[in-house]
């Protein structure tokens, strides 16, 4: 690595290899926040009414309660992929870059928390 040529300048100052990781979580999410949100969507469609106890008797059953569950944790993992592109790009002191990322993973582990337990206790009908 010389610095004599032009290439031995910026030899070592390109890609940390970090990148295509986030890009495609980001990717593979959209994709499966697309798929399971038509799936949602077509599953509400075909329900006669939109009442309590139809709610309740179509999450019994396991399908439709695995698939709302995925839903639930790829919309949320996809929202805070996206989120931690913004804090990176626009927050420029390391601490509170730091804070709001930690701020974010939080909020992100207690929507997932809450909507899996939602999901978990109208499925085992304990609502």
């Amino acid at each position: 690595m010389g610095n004599g040529t032009s290439i031995g300048r910026v030899r070592g100052l390109g890609s940390a290899h970090a990148g295509a990781h986030h890009w495609l979580m980001q990717r593979f999410t959209a994709i499966s926040n697309l798929v399971l949100s038509i799936w949602f969507a077509v599953s509400l469609m075909a329900l006669p009414n939109f009442n309590y106890i139809t709610l309740r008797d179509w999450l019994i059953h396991p399908v439709p309660a695995i698939a709302l569950a995925l839903l639930i944790i790829s919309t949320i993992w996809h929202a805070r992929l996206g989120l931690q592109v913004v804090v990176e790009d626009y927050v420029h002191e390391a601490g509170s870059k730091f804070a709001a990322i930690v701020a974010l993973n939080l909020a992100a582990f207690a929507g997932v928390a809450f909507g899996l337990f939602c999901v978990i206790r109208l499925a085992l009908g304990v609502a």
